[in-house]
């Protein structure tokens, strides 16, 4: 969309919502047997380089992979014990980390959250096809991971075939309210601009969400579904699930869901 204008997401940071958000900690552990670590370098004008660290968990190149965007104060090795799970539905599963977590350098903010998810889609595409994997690939953000995954589902969609959203905090009007922009032109401007940049989104999309989320509310989720104008998004609420239990108290429902969007979308790239 040509006339939809890139959002500035700066501004948030300048508002000082990027200090308050963050919670990062280092790495947990070494990968596991099967899995390999990546540092995928984001930005070489800084001293030093900064790059995110990722961990590639793959059990088959013949199967689809996630590109996985993991929510706040976690990091990459989270999810060894998460992995298996996507592996018995037949999934590999690709976890970026964001600036400041895990074995990431660097410092988080708002806009390089954002802006680092093009650079880390190249790496992933790089690393797969090298080591001869599949072509159905999935970009998946959970929670704050939303907000790479939606600007990659955006502006770095080709070679993908579906987005999936889980409890995901991509509303920027509960974050420019926070911080009393919302009424502001600028602040104004930029949620307009985030919104069309939704609404520019085209990938098959599912979006997970647990039924009482007091974290990021269930209302979140139905806002994002109406603003994906361009595809036809799939919301499945899991009951009785809240924001980080979703996968473990849902864990058939969540993982048919994931399994469903993988086959009906094998051949939209």
């Amino acid at each position: 969309m040509t006339d939809t204008p890139t959002p500035n997401y700066t501004l948030l940071d300048e508002a000082g919502l990027g200090g308050a958000m963050f919670f990062p900690r280092p790495n947990e552990s070494p990968p596991p047997s099967g899995a390999t670590d990546h540092l995928i370098e984001v930005d070489s004008s800084s001293t030093p380089r900064v790059a995110i660290a990722a961990r590639h968990y793959l059990a088959n190149p013949v199967w689809p992979t996630i590109l996985y965007f993991h929510g706040n104060g976690e990091v990459a090795s989270d999810h060894d014990g998460i992995a298996p799970l996507y592996r018995d539905i037949g999934i590999n599963l690709f976890v970026a980390e964001f600036r400041g977590y895990g074995d990431s350098t660097g410092t988080p903010s708002y806009a390089t959250l954002v802006s680092d998810a093009h650079p880390v889609v190249a790496a992933f595409h790089r690393i797969l096809d090298q080591l001869g994997c599949a072509d159905q690939r999935y970009i998946m953000g959970r929670s704050l991971g939303a907000n790479p995954a939606l600007e990659a589902a955006a502006n770095a969609a080709q070679r993908f075939n579906g987005l999936i959203i889980e409890s995901g905090a991509g509303n920027i009007r509960r974050s420019l309210a926070r911080t009393g922009l919302l009424d502001t032109e600028i602040g104004g401007q930029l949620a307009h601009a985030h919104e069309q940049k939704i609404r520019s989104i085209t990938l098959p999309t599912l979006i997970i969400h647990g039924e009482i989320d007091l974290l990021v509310p269930p209302s979140t989720a139905e806002a994002l579904r109406d603003l994906l104008i361009n595809t036809t998004p799939v919301l499945e609420v899991v009951p009785r699930a809240g924001h980080n239990d979703l996968l473990w108290v849902g864990r058939l429902q969540y993982l048919e869901a994931i399994t469903k969007l993988v086959q009906q979308s094998a051949h939209s790239a």
